[in-house]
């Protein structure tokens, strides 16, 4: 039987090939969809750090107070308890005190429960006391021969003045203070993992 024109055109197993080409076509694109949906579905996570930054931290200074103290010493030679006179030697002179105040970091623990973080710091102490060397001046020095002003009467004098220092910050806040700035950097460094209008911070003494 003769073929009708279509038929010549495009012969039978040209057009069943084509149709099978598509219908592959088709298939693969649908399973490139379902893939790329199901991959974005089963990796689609909610990360959270766990890991503070400040865990390697050793001591951490919270406050520092800076003072000028004055240090006056007067030496003479004495007889049967006064001062013999012509022998006085009179030094005065002063050194800016740095003291800087705050924890040993590795005593400080915490713990999360639910939506209460816990911190518990240990007593605050000095973690350094010291005299800027280049603030040095002197007032007055007037040293006699038969007197003079020794090093150890500069060591001594050094030391009494650090120690004055130190009692003069303490007097005005140091330790307070210390213990204030430490709650407020530990929140900011806990808001770094935590949100803070979902979590409270409880400081307690250790």
């Amino acid at each position: 039987f003769p073929m009708n024109q279509q038929e010549q055109h495009n012969p039978p197993h040209i057009v069943h090939n084509l149709k099978n080409i598509v219908l592959i076509a088709l298939v693969l694109v649908l399973a490139i969809a379902v893939v790329g949906l199901g991959f974005k579905v089963s990796h689609t996570t909610e990360s959270k750090t766990t890991k503070l930054g400040f865990e390697d931290i050793g001591e951490f200074a919270t406050q520092s107070a800076y003072c000028t103290e004055v240090s006056a010493t007067a030496n003479a030679r004495k007889l049967f308890g006064h001062n013999l006179p012509f022998t006085q030697s009179n030094i005065v002179f002063s050194y800016d005190v740095v003291i800087k105040a705050g924890y040993d970091f590795s005593a400080i623990t915490w713990d999360v429960k639910d939506t209460t973080i816990t911190v518990k710091l240990p007593e605050v102490k000095v973690l350094s006391n010291e005299v800027k060397e280049d603030s040095f001046k002197v007032y007055v020095e007037d040293q006699n021969i038969f007197t003079p002003y020794t090093l150890e009467d500069n060591n001594d004098a050094v030391k009494n003045l650090k120690e004055d220092a130190l009692n003069t910050a303490v007097e005005n806040g140091l330790y307070e203070n210390a213990r204030t700035n430490a709650e407020t950097l530990l929140t900011t460094f806990f808001a770094s993992a935590y949100d803070m209008n979902e979590y409270t911070i409880v400081f307690q003494d250790s």
